[in-house]
């Protein structure tokens, strides 16, 4: 099973939706903590289920159940914890809630990709959301947008 991953920060909205279309995803599940921020522009709470129909005539879930908590996002951007801490808190967060038997595995048996922010996979918690699924479920590969 292929779960694609995606970030909005530094891309326009051509650069955001083009893959998504191009790579066909059918749902859209949101795993960040707060989807209405003023520097999600085209991503906000309201606008993404709209453009995501119209554009590419995909769903959208917002899952928060996937978001690390706001404690954990703000010791790690102030730089109170390393990326190894924020990571291994966040997968024993997962761990503790479950994740695996709390989302329908049916999501992902469909084109879906996860959404955060961030530019890269590499220090951000969809990746390991992918990777937790693939402990848990087995077979589960990303692919990043």
């Amino acid at each position: 099973m292929e779960i694609f991953t995606t970030g909005f920060a530094k891309k326009t909205a051509a650069e955001f939706f083009e893959p998504l279309k191009n790579h066909r995803i059918e749902l859209l599940v949101d795993v960040r903590l707060n989807n209405t921020s003023q520097m999600a522009g085209f991503t906000k709470h309201r606008d993404l289920p709209y453009f995501l129909q119209e554009l590419i005539g995909a769903r959208y879930e917002h899952k928060p159940l996937l978001a690390p908590t706001g404690e954990m996002l703000k010791a790690y951007r102030k730089k109170e914890m390393t990326w190894e801490e924020y990571e291994l808190e966040y997968l024993d967060l997962i761990t503790t809630r479950e994740v695996e038997n709390q989302i329908p595995r049916e999501w992902f048996e469909q084109r879906a990709v996860l959404l955060c922010s961030e530019f890269t996979p590499e220090e951000c918690h969809r990746r390991l959301v992918v990777e937790y699924l693939d402990r848990t479920w087995g077979e589960v590969e990303a692919v990043h947008l």
